[in-house]
């Protein structure tokens, strides 16, 4: 009897691109007699054909692979409508995916991701992506979504910064989202100026509401227009394996990024043993949004993964001044829990041809562990970043935030220590620990070297109170700088974050709070000189020393 009645069922194979602007094809499953077919229907949907006796061939091995419906993984053909197939089948009947050994899977520019909800393993297959024509640059290849919808709260009208508790009933865990579109922050100052981002926060709650106080909420919210809560997948999700080469676009180069990656907006999701590389790149090119895209989830790790920074490209920015183009290989946006760990890049670290790898906003717990890459940074804030047992190139450490920021067992080769980005007001509104680390300065060139970079007038209004890490500890650093400029007088733990602060007749509209405390421990230099304070005493005379 199960035979003769077929059953019809509706996938939406895309859920979401960049922009959240919805669907764009739907996958049709049906079960039906006779062969098993994937094709293209008269409104562009994607109609896949399973007789019943491969449905249960399948459903008895538990896995599906590429090749069952019907990718040739020659490198040549076009697999995307396979692979999409696959995915959709997967995800009706709870299976795992597995490409073909040894295959190349050729994916053009075709408007159509594939959603994966189930376990994959592209294992040593290669992904060819082709970026050069795209019918969508903004659309993800491949989106590991949920099955769980987010919906909206209408029991919350406010919030204060580290409460505890939230008055809601939830069917779990929740990732909750919250805005207010009335209030403006990370006003950008510089060459990519812009009116800011209106106020988000992201957190945990249990199905009681209480928040996981390990990220807690950052701001006071006196009025919220939008909450919404995401029931959190509590069943790990694992993509292991695969060698992914994107094709470059050869667009103009101006802020059109492209998203020709893997998206993952669901949460508890492991990736393993990822691969990926980048070739075509010319004298020009539209930047890209990062090939794995972390966003809208929590406790997300990728590890043993190989990555490739992007060339840089140049624009115009908002100021109408030539601009250098942020480009990334990694992106976490409005993400929590997320970790690197045993991540490294194709690319040589050190080399400025190519844009630093990492860019995350409004984000929580981020973590790098044994990592060879050439930059962490936060742009719209970070609540609590750990760099251990790592080695950062170039761009080395950039951030913004609040909380704890933990630099530990690692050497930076960055221009300074941490830099404290200067377009977002330079605050970190916390701690800062350093220990057991190498900096070598500028990698090694001729530079005086400063521990912790950044600059603010005091002149403009970033939508919020800036501040220095209130306490900063300093154990066991030891500073190459044998390579340094004449007049070289030593390191300093301040650069000179405001030249003009020379004394007490500068007035900031907008104050900037200083570090109030440096505790130092065993910290040498290879040029013998010792650490100082700041070029500029004025600014930093308050700021109490101890130790060395």
């Amino acid at each position: 009897m199960k035979y003769t009645l077929m059953f019809l069922f509706l996938i939406c194979a895309i859920v979401t691109e960049a922009q959240d602007k919805g669907p764009a094809e739907n996958v049709v499953i049906t079960s039906e007699k006779g062969k098993m077919h994937v094709s293209v229907g008269e409104k562009g949907e994607l109609r896949v054909n399973v007789p019943p006796k491969d449905v249960s061939k399948f459903k008895a091995a538990k896995t599906v692979r590429y090749s069952d419906f019907g990718a040739r993984g020659d490198g040549k053909t076009d697999d995307i409508n396979a692979i999409a197939a696959t995915h959709a089948f997967a995800n009706l009947h709870s299976l795992r995916v597995k490409a073909d050994a040894g295959a190349t899977y050729y994916i053009g520019g075709k408007y159509l991701t594939v959603i994966i909800r189930t376990d994959t393993d592209f294992g040593n297959a290669a992904f060819i992506i082709d970026d050069t024509e795209v019918q969508r640059r903004d659309a993800s290849v491949f989106m590991v979504g949920s099955d769980l919808k987010p919906f909206k709260l209408e029991t919350v009208a406010s919030l204060k910064r580290n409460q505890k508790k939230i008055d809601a009933s939830l069917p779990g865990p929740c990732l909750i989202t919250v805005t207010n579109a009335n209030v403006k922050q990370y006003i950008r100052f510089g060459l990519n100026q812009n009116n800011g981002s209106s106020q988000t926060d992201i957190f945990v709650v249990d199905k009681d509401g209480n928040v996981d106080m390990n990220a807690p909420i950052i701001w006071d919210f006196d009025k919220i227009t939008e909450i919404t809560a995401l029931p959190i997948d509590e069943k790990p999700l694992k993509i292991t394996g695969g060698n992914f080469t994107t094709i470059a676009n050869k667009a103009e180069s101006k802020y059109t990024y492209y998203s020709r990656n893997i998206a993952i907006k669901r949460s508890n999701v492991t990736v393993e043993g990822l691969k990926h590389y980048i070739k075509g790149e010319e004298d020009h090119g539209a930047p890209y949004g990062g090939f794995i895209s972390i966003g809208d989830c929590s406790y997300v790790t990728v590890k043993n993964s190989v990555l490739t920074g992007h060339q840089t490209y140049s624009t115009i920015g908002t100021a109408d001044k030539p601009v250098s183009m942020g480009t990334y290989d990694l992106s976490v946006n409005r993400a929590l829990n997320v970790s690197f760990v045993n991540c490294s890049q194709t690319n040589d670290i050190n080399d400025s041809k190519y844009w630093g790898i990492l860019g995350s906003n409004f984000s929580k717990n981020l973590l790098y562990d044994n990592c060879t890459l050439s930059r962490f940074d936060a742009h719209q804030g970070v609540a609590n970043a750990t760099i251990r047992n790592s080695t950062l190139g170039h761009m080395g450490i950039n951030a913004i935030g609040s909380g704890l920021l933990l630099v530990e067992n690692s050497t930076i080769r960055g221009r300074t220590f941490i830099n404290l980005r200067s377009d977002y007001g330079s605050t970190w509104q916390g701690e800062v620990v350093i220990r057991n680390s190498v900096f070598v300065p500028a990698n090694g060139k001729p530079i005086s070297a400063a521990l912790i970079g950044g600059s603010n007038s005091g002149q403009h209004d970033f939508g919020y109170t800036s501040y220095m890490p209130e306490k900063i500890t300093i154990e066991n650093l030891r500073i190459n700088d044998s390579q340094h400029p004449e007049n070289y007088q030593g390191p300093v733990i301040f650069a000179n974050f405001n030249p003009q602060m020379r004394d007490g007749s500068y007035k900031e509209k907008f104050p900037y709070v200083k570090t109030k405390e440096v505790n130092m421990k065993n910290v040498t230099t290879a040029s013998g000189k010792a650490l100082r304070v700041s070029d500029n005493d004025f600014m930093f005379k308050d700021v109490k020393i101890t130790g060395q």
